[in-house]
């Protein structure tokens, strides 16, 4: 397989889009964005086949087991391009959540965790599922919130938690489980990440959560453990630190979240654009008429503020940082600004634009989520506003550090 020293960013990009074409927008077209009526995991292993064949499959894990190595500026274009097809993130195996996962576990998790869990997720042998958000009042947009229990017992860790909106659970191979084991709800400490496979005793995937978007394989699953045996040696990096931890994933998955979205929302844009110079009415074609060019220009405005503003997020996290203020602003702005864009190419097609007929409204259904999805849009701007009133005037506003 070819590392990305002998095929540049830019390469695997053009290539990506090719295959995309060709293997994966049939399938995403005919069942309209449904990965459950277009096959499942049946459909990820003929498409994540076809992909390692033609050298693409998971662009950004560690080369030593299989990837290709990308960091976070040269995953951007090829993530796009995957985007561009609702399912083609799974055929790539850059699909949420597995894609943090690796990344996670590429950071994180040592010794004979990287050839029990890393390697085979590499390899698209398995899927994932991180498994932190519950009900309420549990842990979500505020992880500190944390209600799920471990206690230490000889030899390991007792498990139990009640979970939900566990993203891609149903079928998974393995989970990484966040439980706090020390402190109280609310403390910023006391959190532990645990490595466990899904057929260990006391796990129940109790339901798939109804939710509007359909391209997610496994669902948003509600998922209790009811005292889950994990041995130590499945504790994911330190034991309490796990907050800490949970930032590694959490920046760098909003991104790839942005790339994902923005190829889908550029597929809507080009759709209409086209759509739009080929409609004729008064007279003229649509694109031709200003009501129309300003929808289209907004729409190419909104898609180059996001691309311009995740790269430097991107450049922050390939050289180390953080990139936490970045990564929200990011996160905040594309998720509005392409909703907007799916949303402006509806219009733009008219009924059709609401129709199964066109691309579009499956798109404008998959991305509304995402203004909810790895923290709302009202958290985010708390947040972003929080360092500006503490980076301006040196004083704290209230709420966690």
């Amino acid at each position: 397989m070819r590392g990305p020293r002998m095929s540049t960013a830019d390469d695997l990009a053009r290539r990506t889009r090719a295959f995309v074409a060709e293997h994966v927008l049939p399938v995403d077209d005919t069942y309209d964005g449904d990965v459950v009526a277009a096959g499942g995991d049946d459909l990820r292993l003929r498409l994540q086949a076809k992909a390692r064949e033609a050298g693409l499959l998971t662009p950004h894990g560690p080369v030593e087991h299989g990837g290709l190595g990308l960091g976070m500026v040269d995953r951007a274009a090829v993530f796009e391009e995957a985007g561009y097809s609702l399912f083609g993130p799974l055929a790539l195996n850059v699909a949420a959540p597995d894609e943090g996962n690796v990344h996670l576990l590429d950071k994180v998790a040592r010794g004979t965790q990287r050839e029990r869990y890393l390697a085979p997720l590499v390899r698209g042998d398995v899927r994932s599922a991180f498994a932190m958000t519950e009900p309420a009042p549990g842990a979500g947009a505020d992880p500190a919130a944390l209600t799920s229990r471990a206690s230490k017992v000889d030899g390991g860790w007792l498990l139990d938690a009640h979970k939900h909106l566990i993203t891609g659970a149903d079928g998974a191979g393995f989970f990484i489980v966040f439980a706090r084991t020390s402190g109280e709800p609310g403390d910023s400490g006391g959190a532990t990440m645990f490595l466990v496979p899904a057929d260990r005793a006391g796990i129940e995937v109790v339901r798939h959560v109804t939710t509007m978007d359909a391209s997610m394989l496994g669902g948003h699953c509600e998922l209790r453990l009811r005292g889950v045996f994990v041995p130590d040696e499945d504790v994911l990096g330190e034991v309490d630190l796990g907050l800490r931890y949970v930032q590694v994933r959490l920046g760098p998955a909003r991104m790839t979240h942005v790339m994902r979205w923005t190829g889908a929302a550029r597929r809507a844009h080009e759709v209409a654009v086209q759509y739009a110079a080929s409609r004729t009415m008064f007279g003229s074609s649509l694109a031709g008429l200003g009501l129309a060019q300003q929808l289209i220009a907004d729409n190419e405005i909104d898609l180059a503020a996001t691309r311009a503003l995740l790269q430097q997020a991107c450049v922050i996290l390939d050289q180390g940082g953080r990139a936490s203020k970045e990564t929200s602003i990011v996160k905040t702005f594309a998720a509005e600004a392409l909703h907007r864009v799916a949303d402006r190419a509806m219009q733009l097609c008219g009924g059709l634009g609401v129709s199964a007929d066109l691309p579009v409204a499956k798109i404008a259904r998959e991305i509304r989520p995402f203004r909810i999805y790895d923290g709302p849009s009202e958290v985010h701007r708390w947040s972003i506003a929080r360092r500006a009133v503490r980076e301006i005037t040196g004083t704290r506003t209230g709420g966690p550090a």
